[in-house]
């Protein structure tokens, strides 16, 4: 009896979660057509090699040639699949590469180049359920020589940098937490080129920053920029602006502010 009951509620228990996949509380990206993944990037100008790894460890989430896992198909799990897919669709989508114009396309390049840098794609918990996910340093490698500025060095970039189209990146970029007179999420921008990181009175700050001994200067708020994480662990703002022209000139526009 004991057996039969248990067996029941098993059974129970297994088809509601098939039935509680049928429902997407983050929404449903299996409604758009599948891109076969031997098609992803065929007409992006990029190495075969770095197409392949591309494919092969990032389409799941950033392509519409998503492979569904069985346990994509079962509640809970099938809703934190789709979250993911459709979070990552929206930050990359390797399937539009051919409608983003050449200066996205260059942009996109820098933002893969900086995430296989940091080894921080795949992430972890992915990595963890898809093992052969993780990238090599030979896959490290190919995918840094995208870099469309990678002969540049930053020090050329900041003797080149436009304070005026600094200006206007800075807009797009920053103000949604940065304001250049009045702390918001983030400290009061006017005059940080020479200020000592974590000091602006009034504003609360991460232990992480308020140690960390940064005085912004170029070469700090470079780092800084491409990417918060890296540049001061556990700070509380995870940040990157991963096309080195478009630092250089917020760079050169917070400068022209002392």
């Amino acid at each position: 009896m004991k057996l039969a009951l248990f067996l029941g509620s098993s059974a129970g228990g297994f088809f509601a979660a098939c039935a509680f996949a049928l429902v997407h509380p983050f929404g449903n990206p299996r409604t758009a057509p599948a891109e076969p993944r031997a098609a992803l990037l065929s007409d992006a100008s990029i190495p075969e090699r770095a197409k392949a790894i591309l494919r092969a460890k990032c389409a799941d989430c950033h392509s519409l040639a998503t492979h569904w896992p069985i346990y994509a198909r079962v509640a809970p799990m099938s809703w934190l699949v789709e979250r993911d897919v459709l979070q990552g669709r929206q930050h990359m989508n390797l399937s539009e590469w051919h409608n983003l114009t050449q200066d996205q396309q260059q942009s996109l390049l820098q933002q893969i180049v900086h995430e296989a840098r940091r080894n921080a794609m795949p992430p972890i918990e992915y990595r963890l359920a898809h093992r052969r996910a993780a990238l090599t340093p030979y896959d490290q490698a190919a995918l840094a020589a995208l870099a469309p500025d990678g002969q540049t060095s930053p020090g050329a970039m900041l003797e080149a940098a436009d304070p005026v189209r600094g200006k206007s990146v800075f807009e797009r970029k920053c103000t949604g937490c940065h304001a250049l007179d009045a702390n918001r999420e983030g400290p009061h921008l006017r005059n940080v080129y020479g200020r000592r990181a974590g000091s602006v009175p009034g504003f609360t700050y991460s232990n992480a920053l308020k140690n960390s001994g940064l005085v912004w200067d170029e070469s700090s708020l470079e780092r800084w920029l491409e990417g918060t994480d890296a540049a001061v662990p556990n700070s509380a703002m995870g940040f990157s602006v991963p096309k080195a022209q478009d630092r250089a000139d917020i760079i050169a526009f917070l400068k022209s502010l002392r």
